[in-house]
């Protein structure tokens, strides 16, 4: 086939819904662009376990220890299953993590903001984890096959988490009115880092254009903004918080809130690496992937090991 011949049935496929497989052909830049989304997916879930662990052992309860644990190991298995799911694209575990590493490759700016107090738990479960299962419902349907099939189990323990945040919140919102306070203080300090989750505003995204055409992302930046904050607001009102936002109102012609703008410059300086903790994440990470070479070696040495004696 040509190579005209070759993306006339790729955009078919597309247009029939059909999943893009790894052996099938692709544009170079579908498959540039799928390797870029699904490491900065995998790294977010890798380093978004630490402003979480960090509070593991200070959690107020032994429920809520247990329960933490488990969302922090439920968070490195999405990471496990992303960076396979990139690999089929012909990039190597070792190249994926180097990116992160050497600060190449991103991952969610959100992770760049520090932990407090208990409250920013349950925020991150609420608020982050939210987000991300509105980005992430619509991606179950994305157009590369591997991506699809890993967000189907994601997106099931997403909702746990996302929970788990509210059911923290509605306990503290209810409580004494210190603890009403530190829920309304983190639900002040998230808030905005959690609308600027969805990316830059569709006007200024590079990538929006194209995630859209080739059917990786169903719905824009804008849209799924626009629905995370028609979701979130009544569920803040519920816990009898209130949302850091002078433009928030209803517009009863649109059925649905106006809001204002996020700090973009904000956005774009912890991008760029100035965040408050983008040096602790990215220390940590690098320093348990050093830390835990040894157990890679020796797990190659005894796969080296038996496949000689297998081959003997």
């Amino acid at each position: 086939m040509t190579p005209e011949q070759l993306e006339q049935n790729f955009d078919a496929k597309l247009q029939r819904n059909e999943s893009i497989e790894p052996k099938d052909w692709m544009p170079d830049n579908y498959r540039k662009h799928v390797i870029r989304q699904v490491s900065q997916h995998a790294h977010s879930e890798i380093v978004g376990m630490l402003p979480e662990g960090n509070w593991i052992t200070r959690a107020p309860s032994m429920r809520r220890k247990m329960v933490l644990i488990a969302k922090v190991q439920d968070e490195a298995g999405h990471g496990l299953y992303l960076y396979s799911a990139a690999e089929t694209m012909g990039i190597s575990r070792d190249e994926l993590l180097d990116q992160l590493h050497t600060g190449k490759a991103k991952y969610s700016s959100i992770f760049n903001y520090p932990t407090l107090t208990w409250a920013d738990i349950g925020a991150i479960g609420w608020l982050v984890d939210g987000a991300a299962i509105m980005n992430q419902v619509m991606l179950q349907r994305t157009s590369y096959g591997p991506y699809a099939r890993a967000m189907v189990r994601i997106c099931k323990e997403e909702s746990f988490h996302q929970r788990q945040g509210y059911e923290i919140m509605q306990v503290l919102s209810k409580g004494t009115v210190a603890q009403k306070e530190m829920a309304q203080d983190a639900l002040n300090r998230w808030w905005w880092p959690s609308l600027m989750m969805f990316g830059p505003p569709d006007a200024e995204s590079p990538n929006t254009a194209n995630a859209v055409k080739w059917k990786i992302k169903r719905e824009s930046n804008d849209q799924l903004r626009q629905r995370f904050v028609n979701t979130t607001v009544p569920q803040a009102e519920y816990l009898g918080l209130t949302v850091p936002d002078k433009d928030l109102k209803w517009d009863e012609s649109k059925k649905a809130y106006d809001f204002g703008t996020p700090d973009w410059e904000e956005f774009n300086n912890v991008i760029r690496g100035n965040g408050p903790c983008n040096k602790e994440r990215l220390g940590a990470r690098v320093g348990a992937h050093k830390k835990g070479a040894w157990v890679r070696e020796a797990a190659a040495a005894y796969a080296e090991k038996k496949n000689k004696k297998a081959a003997a």
